[in-house]
């Protein structure tokens, strides 16, 4: 298996807007893309089922 040690990040389509994902050793980012702010999930919070209240308290409703 190949260790996640730097970011990995891919571009992808929900609907008709494009997203980017980035993969990092610290969790993962979904960022509509043109924008700075998304939904992030840490690894830790993903494994101890909190994935969703965690997220959505780092979620961002503005647009920069």
């Amino acid at each position: 298996m190949t260790p996640l040690d730097k970011a990995l990040r891919r571009e992808l389509t929900i609907g008709d807007k494009p997203y980017t994902l980035t993969i990092d050793p610290d969790g993962l980012k979904l960022v509509e893309k043109g924008r700075r702010n998304g939904v992030e999930v840490r690894w830790s919070d993903l494994v101890s089922g909190n994935a969703g209240p965690a997220a959505a308290s780092r979620a961002s409703t503005t647009n920069d």
